[in-house]
């Protein structure tokens, strides 16, 4: 039961969510927080592989989430959609729900292959050099992006949407989520056996010392290099999921703000730790469209108090001073995060009869 229990969770909740939007007890709204709710926990479980599992330090995984959302749409729109950009489309559109995959492999490929690009010069450096190139490809990224006006440069780019219409149009459903439920089962199925693997047990050595490890025979270059492309390609299937939620992209989604909000997960959930990260990720992103409804209300109560000027609203842009503050009180009261580097199975041990995290 234990072997095939993480599988039957995800069926269950696909198939229950599924039929609670299709009676109409979720609406458009609740749909779409749950969506994202699954794409921040691909997001923050792809970069927990390479700050908590491999200790190291990337601050620019916005940037992958970046060329996973762009080339994830531009493979849409090829393949389903007739556009200027590529003319006809390459498949007739009720070939969208069998062939989206595709999409989701070469927008994670795309993103794995930037990763190998990064990763290349990066480990030949020691210590937190790390942080500092993946910041600046962050900013390269975002850069070249805004820079190709064929793929709507600073103004963004659309047409993702006509591909989902077109699933829609084959069967209603809830497309977008089923495939958010399907990403977050692979994402995690991945890094479990990549963890339970040869390569994982390299993983692990290295973050515990890499001199040893490499005393030992490990090739610790090979192994943090598959790492960071196995953390980048996951990363890049977030952000080809996020493109079709909103069905417009834009390269300044995933600045270095995006990436911050990756690292507020992993820390608050633990590093190291599957399951404490999926919990962050979900009690982050309820946190974030929480303070949606909670600064309107705060105007008022300030401006009744007469503690605001009249002409001075607080916009959505404080949500950025209480998630860095989070973070600072995170690091100074609980550095280990929810769950420290243990799986939610050591902390309730009974769980191990049901389930199991690595």
């Amino acid at each position: 039961m234990q072997r095939y229990a993480l599988n039957i969770f995800f069926l269950v909740a696909a198939v229950v969510l599924v039929a609670l939007a299709q009676v109409g007890w979720l609406d458009r709204y609740v749909l779409t927080v749950i969506t994202f709710i699954g794409i921040n926990c691909i997001f923050a479980v792809s970069l927990n592989v390479v700050n908590g599992y491999m200790g190291e330090f990337s601050c620019g995984h916005g940037g992958f989430m970046c060329v996973g959302a762009y080339a994830g749409s531009l493979l849409s729109v090829a393949f389903f959609t007739d556009s200027r950009l590529f003319g006809a489309s390459l498949f007739p559109p009720e070939s969208a729900p069998f062939l989206f995959p595709l999409v989701l492999v070469g927008a994670s490929l795309a993103a794995a292959l930037f990763g190998l690009i990064v990763a290349l010069p990066s480990f030949n450096t020691r210590d937190d050099y790390l942080a500092i190139i993946t910041i600046a490809a962050n900013y390269i990224i975002i850069s070249v992006v805004e820079n190709i006006d064929a793929i709507g440069g600073p103004r963004g780019f659309s047409g993702m949407k006509r591909a989902v219409n077109a699933m829609s149009d084959v069967a209603e459903l809830p497309w977008m989520l089923i495939w958010t439920i399907v990403g977050l089962f692979v994402c995690v199925v991945t890094i479990r056996r990549l963890m339970t693997s040869t390569y994982g047990k390299g993983i692990s050595a290295v973050s515990q010392n890499e001199v040893a490890a490499e005393m030992m025979g490990i090739n610790t270059n090979r192994v943090k290099i598959m790492a960071f492309m196995v953390s980048s390609g996951l990363a890049g299937l977030s952000g080809a999921l996020y493109a079709h939620v909103y069905g417009y992209v834009n390269a300044q989604s995933f600045n270095i703000l995006k990436s911050t909000e990756g690292l507020v997960m992993v820390y608050l959930g633990g590093m190291g730790s599957t399951s404490g990260v999926l919990m962050a990720a979900v009690a982050f992103t309820l946190l974030v469209e929480l303070l949606r409804f909670v600064i309107p209300w705060l105007n008022d109560i300030l401006h009744a108090a007469s503690l605001l000027p009249a002409s001075y609203e607080l916009s959505q842009i404080w949500k950025w001073v209480f998630i860095p503050l989070l973070l600072i009180l995170l690091m100074q009261f609980r550095p280990e995060g929810l769950l420290g580097n243990r799986e939610l199975t050591q902390v309730f041990p009974r769980l191990k009869r049901w389930i199991t995290f690595k």
